[in-house]
């Protein structure tokens, strides 16, 4: 199973270490290193534009596409994930081009993860559709899914429409995976559907607990090769606990999971890249 790592700085609430306040660019260059060379699979960052004062998910959030075109030129191998694109902010080509052109120059460590959106504010604040959003994204996934990997594309459907458009640079992935986002059973449907696997939100957010993601994925005809993210519940101390590393492993293959999106115990930031290499010397090192 691998591992990502849900990460610091880049979206920032309440509840956060005081340290976090405080941190920038060095900072998040210093955990995106670590966590590429320590063997991490992934990396998040959460996609608002703007968003009300006082939202209890926070006020913070780095724009994804900026933030990872800058960390890939300090990376090598770690793979990048926006957690989640709204799609319906967006046009399937727009998102085509501009994540494409990440995959591109990344060398194709691109991870795209995308839901509907449930912001009714931002949806008016942008002038976007919200009672439609459901229909409207599984039609841009099966664009987006037209338009990633190939210079010269055409689609047609209910709300989208291109005819021999090229996209020039595009992802060099031939097959960019698509992770869709939310926890009820028609994101997990559509994620089945249209998509390369599942990314639901962790309990305390509203996700499914382990035992009703199992429950959920039996009900369903899983895809050969598909992913499903886990998020734990609570933030995972390998230092002072390490048996919580081995119980982590174990909740998130009994839920079914095949990645698992990681946060840790940190009260600084070395406290933080120390937790990542306690982690991954128990995990990774067989």
């Amino acid at each position: 199973m691998k591992v990502g790592i849900s990460s610091p700085i880049v979206a920032l609430a309440g509840n956060r270490p005081e340290w976090e306040h405080r941190a920038g660019v060095a900072e998040l260059v210093r955990v995106a290193k670590a966590a590429d060379r320590l063997g991490y699979d992934f990396m998040t960052c959460p996609d608002h534009v703007a968003v009300p004062p006082g939202l209890p998910r926070g006020e913070r959030f780095y724009d994804p596409l900026a933030t990872f075109s800058f960390l890939a030129a300090h990376t090598e191998r770690l793979r990048f994930l926006p957690y989640v694109l709204v799609l319906p902010f967006y046009h399937p080509l727009e998102l085509a081009k501009r994540y494409g052109t990440l995959d591109h120059l990344s060398g194709g460590r691109l991870i795209l993860g995308l839901g509907v959106g449930n912001l009714r504010e931002e949806f008016d604040l942008l002038g976007k559709p919200f009672d439609d959003r459901g229909p409207r994204a599984d039609d841009a996934l099966r664009a987006l899914r037209a338009a990633l990997s190939s210079r010269v594309v055409s689609y047609e459907g209910e709300y989208f429409s291109f005819k021999e458009m090229v996209i020039d640079p595009h992802a060099v992935q031939s097959r960019v995976p698509l992770w869709i986002g939310g926890h009820s059973m028609r994101a997990l449907r559509r994620a089945v559907t249209l998509g390369d696997g599942w990314a639901p939100a962790p309990q305390t957010f509203r996700g499914p607990s382990p035992e009703r993601m199992r429950q959920m994925l039996d009900s369903v005809q899983i895809p050969e090769g598909f992913d499903v993210v886990f998020t734990p519940n609570r933030r995972i101390d390998a230092i002072g606990r390490p048996e919580q590393v081995t119980e982590l492993m174990r909740t998130a293959a009994e839920a079914g999971a095949t990645r698992i999106n990681l946060t840790v115990r940190h009260e600084s930031l070395e406290h933080y890249l120390e937790q990542l290499e306690a982690f991954a010397e128990i995990t990774f090192s067989g």
